[in-house]
């Protein structure tokens, strides 16, 4: 169903700014990436999101689409990112539907709470394959596709006015903040995602010359997410939130603007970049798992009241 236009995007950007673009994104039934999606879209981009579940993907879809009259979301299920044939395919539907890719989200993500000792072999590559392998196909995958489109959309470096086409060839990967003090009971996700990290950075360097920019965007906790119904019990919520610098939890509407900034002219000369979403909250420590800390280690015990808990599995 058609969402307000304030759950998604502010006022700031103005409409039409990505007419004639097409996005990329992965995990794109999420509520994180559904939200920088349709606020592109909402934008004048048509998009093309992909995921494992057909009719979660699909569905997204239609409701995406509905962010603009006229335009064109493309749900492909069924794909796994750990696949690069997968990906692959769902790319060159996207190219043979819409002409271009013009700006990739890499969002496709694996989470859950689970200390080192419950945490098994098997868990832990898997994390790894869905957010380092999956982004490193995505890349691999569009990488073509957006160095075109950077070559098309140059910024003229004496006048520094940009193309009359608009901004191309950009990616953003979809991190996090864990890693950058440690978290327990994320130590797979923090391996993860600083790996991201790193990628985007070698991206930015190897891809600069040729007019394409990546960049990260690390959220913090967001409001109404599945990432926060992971991470913090239920019964912490209220306690959580209270913590955070400024006093609540982010909205996917944070995130699609800072992908806006990133995708428009605004962000013309950043790359090889980490821009940090989350209102200060990680220079207080992530705050997951802190009041089970470390009597949870010590009892063996695992997380209640969280979606998608693991039990001990050693």
């Amino acid at each position: 169903m058609p969402l307000p236009k304030s759950d998604y995007l502010s006022d700031t950007w103005k409409d039409g700014l990505f007419a004639n673009k097409v996005v990329f994104c992965t995990g794109g039934a999420g509520t994180i990436c559904s939200a920088q999606v349709r606020a592109l879209v909402h934008l004048g981009a048509n998009a093309c999101i992909v995921g494992r579940n057909v009719e979660k993907t699909e569905k997204m879809a239609h409701d995406i689409a509905t962010a603009r009259p006229g335009a064109k979301v493309l749900g492909l299920g069924g794909v796994d990112v750990r696949s690069f044939d997968s990906l692959k395919d769902s790319v060159d539907r996207c190219v043979k539907e819409f002409g271009a890719i013009d700006y990739v989200i890499a969002g496709a993500a694996g989470n859950f709470l689970a200390s080192i000792s419950q945490l098994s072999i098997n868990a832990f590559k898997s994390v790894m394959e869905i957010d380092v392998l999956g982004s490193y196909n995505t890349l691999k995958a569009t990488i073509p596709h957006l160095v075109q489109s950077a070559q098309k959309h140059k910024v003229d470096s004496n006048t520094l006015k940009p193309s009359p086409l608009g901004t191309g060839g950009r990616i953003i990967f979809v991190s996090a903040t864990l890693h950058y003090t440690a978290t327990p009971f994320q130590a797979h996700v923090s391996v993860a995602k600083a790996g991201i990290d790193a990628m985007s950075n070698t991206v930015a360097l190897e891809f600069g010359p040729l007019g394409v920019t990546s960049n990260v965007i690390a959220p913090g906790p967001i409001a109404s997410t599945e990432g926060l119904e992971r991470l913090v019990p239920s019964d912490q919520k209220e306690q959580s939130k209270k913590s955070q610098p400024l006093g609540r939890f982010g909205s996917v509407r944070d995130i699609a603007d800072a992908t806006v900034y990133l995708f428009a002219d605004t962000g013309s000369y950043v790359s090889g970049q980490i821009l940090v979403v989350d209102g200060a909250s990680w220079r207080m420590g992530s705050g997951i798992g802190a009041s089970n800390y470390p009597d949870l280690l010590l009892s063996g015990d695992t997380f209640r009241n969280v979606k998608g808990k693991k039990k001990s599995n050693l």
